[in-house]
Parts: structure tokens; sequence; C-alpha cells
């Protein structure tokens, strides 16, 4: 930690005194910002949207059962329901309410954000709740019962922690959490899984695994597939090397992948997926490829594994799913989506493509039940094409089950993809989605670059509504240190190569003003999380390409990010800065060290949330104040509630949206 920093206060997150910071400064941002008719427009457009009853319910299958969590302006925390798939398909289906959240947190007293339920195979009677306090990553566990519609008196109960639960039986559950001293690792998370019955007292569920405390968590999972029934342990050492255990009558057995592999067991077989290169014998598999075997097989020495997919310069896995008999692979080509089917036979897999993508677009596979038959939903959409719920039976037709109403007119919009060459020479790709007329607009660009997340087209009604309906061009970057190309995409643009993201980026920028999209006058960036500290090192570094920038629940004082919250889980991404060769590298790019009092930046809007306990506040409170103390042109909004969306419901999520797109109408023109 650095001596000279003088606002370290601010880290202290409720403290009197960084509150009323935090206080002076939101009043600040909002006088500024929302008192004109083009704020309440934009915000109430997008409020619209995000209420809006025509959206598609999307649903999941649990047995019998589709589900569905909704929000809209009557129920702002959510309604948990479910209906059947023939009532789906009549347009206005009866759903079964089984979770009023909002009359659940009135009752209560609490401010109660919903974070989803683990439900109980294969009848889905019982359910673990997870509920969080204003939108945090630590949330409160009840179980509850789905027939009664109500939570189980004495059921399984866990307080407010980040925990990690999942069912084994009926009376019996995985559970990692806070048991106290010693239980957490550096992270935050859970260091000990155990196995703990229903009846009996927490201090005495039985310990099954316990990971180190420099581990970034350790879990454990019950598969209770029929005539398959296993019990797995996973320790994740870092943020992608993890060991798995098979946990047997005589203890746990190693399943010997490497530590950054991607593995799933399903029924008989066993997929690998190698983060890095893997020999095996005298094979190599690449990095990126993906590998099957009989799980048992490999259990018991075998290694002849066939290859179900293999990666080539254009072309990378994105997801698998399984259905009963059949696995579905989604492909990226140039960051479009392509998708097939593979079916194992005897000897060999069959490849078949299977229909839905559509071009310059993104088609997602949101459920499958592998359990019950061959069955998958598919969510289909792209830039200026709104989404397209089909319903499908691998090998079957495909029965269109919801199309989303446009919320903006794009008539006259075009969708391109260009690629921006780096500064070693990489092709980066990108997308330009541009409205007619659009020449002597703005233009916004937005990008991650980090822990192999891909960025691929998809329709946004927040952005149609409140930026490309009025006039403003948006840019979609695929920078490296995503997954766009697969892991070495990632791997290439870690740690000690962590400036070529922000080359890419610059890049990117760069060539806008070069094919004459837009001018650096006119060019405003936003990111959040990963893409928050992007927009911090673009700040610093390249203030010269851009008009205006959005930072967003950010990471900025990278000296002292692993101190902070679940930091320390991310220095398989950035480093450790507590190692000097590593903070020689860290130190170069870190926004919060590297701003100066004698330069000129774009002005600036740093947006983040006091309930976020993922990424601490502190990183942006510090870097405003520090800005506020060297003249620079920079305002800052924290929303007390709201997690790491920095929104605990559309209602402040519009708002949200609005004081960001506002603040960038007003400094690039419009």
């Amino acid at each position: 930690m650095s001596v000279e920093d003088q606002y370290l206060w601010l880290e202290d997150v409720t403290s009197d005194e960084a509150l009323d910071w935090v206080r002076a400064r939101n009043g600040e941002t909002l006088a500024e910002l929302t008192a004109g008719a083009r704020f309440a427009a934009i915000r109430d457009e997008i409020r619209e949207v995000l209420d809006a009853d025509d959206r598609i319910p999307y649903i999941r299958r649990r047995g019998a059962h589709f589900y569905n969590f909704w929000q809209d302006a009557a129920h702002p925390r959510g309604l948990w329901r479910r209906t059947t798939l023939d009532e789906y398909r009549r347009g206005e289906p009866d759903w079964e309410i089984l979770l009023d959240v909002d009359a659940l947190a009135e009752a209560e007293g609490e401010n109660w954000v919903w974070q989803g339920a683990v439900v109980l195979r294969p009848d889905y009677r019982l359910g673990l709740v997870e509920l969080s306090r204003g939108g945090a990553d630590a949330t409160v566990v009840r179980e509850f019962d789905l027939d009664a519609r109500a939570f189980v008196e004495n059921g399984f109960t866990v307080a407010e922690a980040k925990t990690r639960i999942g069912w084994i039986d009926e009376d019996r559950v995985y559970l990692g959490t806070d048991f106290g001293p010693d239980s957490l690792t550096t992270s935050g998370y859970p260091r000990l899984a155990k196995e703990w019955r229903r009846g009996t007292p927490l201090e005495e569920a039985e310990t099954v695994f316990e990971g180190k405390p420099d581990d970034v968590s350790v879990s454990a999972y019950h598969d209770p597939t029929p005539g398959y029934e296993r019990d797995f342990v996973y320790r994740s050492l870092d943020f992608y090397r993890s060991e798995r255990h098979l946990r047997t009558p005589g203890g746990l057995v190693k399943v010997d992948v490497p530590d950054d592999a991607r593995t799933s067991v399903h029924r008989e077989w066993m997929l690998v997926q190698p983060r890095s290169a893997w020999t095996v014998g005298d094979q190599e598999y690449p990095a990126g490829s993906l590998l099957a075997i009989g799980f048992d097989e490999f259990m018991a020495g075998g290694r002849a594994f066939t290859v179900l997919f293999r990666p080539d310069p254009h072309t990378s896995l994105d997801y698998w799913a399984w259905t009963r008999h059949h696995l579905l692979l989604a492909v990226l080509k140039d960051v479009r989506t392509e998708l097939r089917t593979l079916t194992p036979g005897d000897g060999a897999w069959a490849e078949e493509p299977l229909a839905g993508a559509p071009d310059l677009g993104t088609a997602e596979i949101i459920d499958t039940e592998p359990d019950l038959n061959d069955e998958y939903l598919l969510d289909s959409s792209g830039y200026t094409q709104p989404s397209t719920l089909s319903y499908g039976q691998v090998g079957g037709e495909v029965e269109v089950l919801r199309r989303a109403p446009e919320r903006f007119d794009a008539t006259g919009m075009t969708v391109a993809q260009h690629f921006a060459t780096s500064l070693d020479g990489t092709r980066i790709p990108y997308f330009v989605v541009r409205p007619s007329g659009a020449e002597d607009g703005p233009a916004l660009l937005t990008g991650y670059g980090g822990f192999e997340v891909s960025l691929t087209p998809g329709y946004s009604g927040v952005i149609g509504r409140g930026w490309l309906a009025r006039g403003g061009t948006y840019v979609v970057a695929n920078i490296r240190g995503g997954g766009e190309y697969g892991p070495d995409w990632h791997t290439s643009a870690i740690k000690a190569e962590r400036h070529r993201v922000y080359e890419d980026f610059a890049a990117v920028a760069a060539d806008l003003a070069g094919r004459g999209i837009t001018t650096p006058e006119r060019l405003g960036i936003q990111g959040g999380s990963n893409g928050g500290l992007l927009m911090g090192v673009m700040l610093t570094r390249y203030p010269e390409l851009f008009g205006a920038i959005v930072s967003q629940v950010p990471l900025l004082d990278m000296r002292r990010y692993h101190r902070l919250l679940a930091g320390a889980s991310w220095m398989a991404e950035y480093g450790d800065p507590d190692d000097p060769a590593e903070w020689e590298f860290i130190g170069k790019y870190s926004p919060y060290q590297n701003i100066h009092s004698g330069r000129t930046y774009p002005p600036s809007l740093f947006v983040t949330s006091t309930r976020d306990d993922r990424v601490h506040p502190g990183h942006a409170r510090k870097m405003v104040a520090r800005m506020r103390e060297q003249g620079h042109d920079v305002r800052y909004h924290e929303n007390i509630e709201g997690g790491h969306g920095a929104a605990a419901d559309n209602e402040q999520l519009a708002f949200k949206w609005a004081l960001v797109l506002e603040f960038l109408w007003e400094r690039l023109g419009g």
C-alpha cells in the first residue's frame, strides 16, 4: 500500500465521512445531468423498454413446468412463476405464482433482490431460494416448497454470505459458506465444503473438503442422473485453474485433467476443453479444442479421446449443451454464431448443422433438459433484430414461441464488421451499428477485454432507444482478453501482456477516425467492471482519442485491488501487485497511479454502487477524489443499492442508463 494514498478513508464503505462525500458528489452530478428534458425522456423511454408487458418471458424447463422470473412496473422486485409448455404456447399463459418478492420484502421489511433458486431433481418440489439485500453477491438461503408455495418451516436456512449450496437428496445438501474464522478464502469465498443433514445444527455438518486460504473457493456437487449418480468436489486454485475430485466411499479420487481445462460429465461421457495445449501420449490437443471420452474409461486410465471440435484462426468454441441424446455446440466464426449437433454412435460422432443463427447476430441455446428429452430453447437476435425465442427437438421442426417487438426504428440502420490493426499487427474485429444520416453524429464505443468474455451481437432496447434512435453510432470492439477466438485470444493478453488489451482498444478508436466514422472529439466510450478498468486506462493513456469517458463499477487502484473484496480471485488475470516484478507491469497502466495534474483529460463520469461486494466502490471514489484534487473534468454517481450491476430494479437501471447517456449526449453533442 502506498503511504501517499490520502484517500484511503474512502475505502470505508459505510462510514459517515465516506457517505457524506458520496452524497455531495451525487448531488453535484444529479444537478448537472438530470434537470433537462432530454434526461427525463431517455429515462422514461428506457423504463418503458425494461417494464414492457410484451417482453419475452424467458423460460427454463424444470420437470413438467417451465419457470420464469418476471419484473415490471407493478412488480419491480419480481415474481417467480411457472407454467406448462401448452399454456405458454397460448400467448397469455396462466402463470402459477410461486413467490412475490415485492410482497415478501414489504412483509419482512427487507430490501430483497432475487438471486435465483436451486431446485431438487427429479421431482422439483423443493428449492433453495437465494435472496440478497440490495443486490449484493452475498445472499440469504431459505428452503422453499414449490407445491405449497411457501418457505419450509425449520427447513434449510443459511445466513447472509457468499454461499455455495446444492442438493444431494431431500434431506442433505452440500454447503460452502461463512462457518466462522478460517472458513473463507482470501477472496471471500467458501474454503470448506460440507455435507449438511436436515434437522441437524450447522455446526455438525460434515467437512468433505478443506481448501487452502489462498485458493479462490471450494465447492461440492451431486449429480442425481439415474444410473449415473456421482459426487464431485471442486477446488478453484485461481480464476482459471481448478482441481476436480470424484467423491467415492473410499475417499476422493482426482480427475486427472489439466488444472486449466474445462470439463463436464454427462451420463457416460466426459468432455474436456483444454485452455492450453495438452499432450497425451503422442497426441497434442490444441487450446480450445473439445475432447470426448467415457468417464469410467478415463478414471480407469484410458486416454483414447475423440476430437469433437478443433479451432482454427477464425473459429472458436463458445459453449456446449447436452440434450438427452445429443451434444449441441455454439461456435464463433469471426464472432458470428454457428450451431452444430453432435450425436455419439458406434465408435464415431455424427455432426450436423443446427438451424437458427442469424447473419451478423447471435443464437444462444438458453435451455435444455438432458434428463428428459432432446428439446432445446433458442434465443436469436442481432444489433437491429429483436429477439426470437424458438422451441425445437433435435432432428425435428423448430417452432417460434415468441418474437419480441421492435423497441426502436431500425429503418435505414446498417450493421458492419471491420478490422483494426493493433500495435503488434493483430487484426481486431469490431462491429459498427449506424443509423441513416449519422455521419455528423457522435459515436459510442464499448469493450471488455478480460476473463475470456466474448461480446457477441445482440439486441438492446436500451442502447436502441437511448442512443441509436437519437442518431448516435454504436461500436463494439472484440479486443484480446476476451474469448472471441478461443483461450489463446484471452491468455495472450493477461498479466505482463495486459497492455495488448489497451493497444487493441486504442487501435479500434483510431480506425474509427481513419475510416471517417467519427472523430476523437465526438467519440465516447463506456464499460463496466473489467471494462471500467479499460475505460480508466483509456483515460490516462490515450486521452487524445476520446471526447467523453464513462467508467462503471470499475477497478482502478491496481495497487490494492487484490486486498479489496473479491479482488484476490483475479490475480491470475492481472498479476500480484505485491510481487515487485509483477507490479512493474501493473503499475504502468493502473489508472489511480497514472492520473496526473499536468495533463488534459476528456470529461469523465464514474458510476458505482455502495452495495457492490465484488468490485469495491473505493476504486471509483478514490479515483474521482484524486481527479477533483487535480482539477480535472470529472463527475460521480454512486447508487446506494444495486450490487455489481449498480441497480437493484428496473427503475434504478433506467435511471443509471439515462444518467450515462445524457452525459454522453451533453459532452459529445447531439
